[in-house]
């Protein structure tokens, strides 16, 4: 084995020691959270049965949408997309209102 290292070998990261500045939750009612976005005004966590937005600077609770949340969840700058059991839902994150879904791929985990 050579020395040199290959164009196709991964590159060595610094790396630096994190710092946990603050925690949130517990969220009333779940015990995990399945999927976290940011809105670039507050944090949205998936917690089973609810998605909770909350405010990062003060933890505050702003809003709760009753939508199943079992994994991923993700902001596209207009919509949430949250998934849930076997389909990925839109959601428009004003109103709580499911707009469209589309099956989840069949390959892969979406669950921890």
């Amino acid at each position: 084995m050579s020395s040199k290292t290959s164009q196709n070998s991964p590159r060595s990261a610094t790396v630096h020691a994190a710092e946990i500045v603050r925690e949130y939750g517990p969220f009333a009612g779940s015990d995990k959270v399945n999927g976290v976005t940011y809105d670039g005004q507050r944090v949205w966590a998936a917690t089973g049965g609810a998605l909770v937005a909350f405010d990062p600077a003060s933890g505050e609770t702003r809003r709760t949408l009753d939508v199943a949340c079992d994994a991923g969840t993700a902001f596209d700058g207009t919509h949430l997309y949250q998934i849930a059991d076997a389909r990925i839902d839109k959601i428009d994150p004003a109103t709580g209102k499911v707009l469209a879904s589309i099956p989840r791929p069949a390959r892969g985990w979406t669950r921890a």
